[in-house]
């Protein structure tokens, strides 16, 4: 007989918030595991082409709702979160990637060179709507994995697709960093009268999810 785990309950707790309450703003404790778990996000070779904008500013958030469609969440949350992918994925940049590597690891050029130039002439044959769909991917791990830390940190959130993200580039000032915005997730507590939080989850059986190979 399966045994609820904990995270299993806390997956369970978590939904996509239609109501926040603004009253109440996460504690910097809080939002500095956030910026850590986005860090530690598991991406394509490491290299990481991926940034998070966090916004604590109500004035701003309110209005980001007129380029999110309406959705008052932006406008009511503690932090929006907004995960931007990098416009350019080119040699300086996985340069700077095995820079990093030789710094925090020690291993040498002999052994990183190889797969360094491998990487640098991969990138350098794809166009700019391969490398952005390469680095939109990684920015959809980096929501599931913030989604899973909200839950078990009991911090409510809301993943966004529905946003207009030249708006949002111009407001935030992304665009001038290199940076295109992919995903928004506004984080807080729920309202307690957000009926969505009531609701149960509406799931596949697992059987018809899950396939096991034995």
């Amino acid at each position: 007989m399966f045994k609820v785990s904990t995270t299993i309950k806390q997956l369970e707790w978590r939904y996509a918030v239609k109501k926040f309450d603004a009253s109440k703003m996460l504690d910097q404790s809080l939002v500095d595991i956030l910026k850590h778990g986005f860090n530690l996000t598991a991406t394509s070779y490491g290299l990481q082409p991926i940034s998070l904008v966090i916004l604590e500013n109500k004035h701003i958030q309110q209005q980001l709702v007129a380029h999110s469609f309406g959705q008052e969440q932006v406008a009511q949350a503690s932090h929006v979160l907004v995960i931007c992918i990098q416009n350019e994925i080119n040699d300086t940049y996985i340069n700077e990637y095995f820079k990093q590597v030789k710094r925090v690891r020690g291993t040498s050029d002999e052994i990183l060179n190889p797969f360094k130039e491998a990487l640098v002439e991969s990138f350098s044959k794809k166009d700019i709507a391969e490398i952005k769909e390469w680095s939109k991917n990684q920015a959809y791990l980096a929501l599931g994995n913030l989604l899973t830390l909200c839950a078990m940190e009991k911090i409510d959130a809301c993943p966004m697709e529905g946003f207009v993200p030249d708006a949002y580039d111009e407001l935030l000032g992304i665009k001038a960093k290199g940076l295109t915005s992919v995903l928004v997730l506004p984080v807080g507590y729920r309202a307690t009268d957000d009926i969505f939080a009531t609701f149960k989850k509406v799931r596949r059986d697992l059987a018809d999810s899950i396939i096991e190979i034995s």
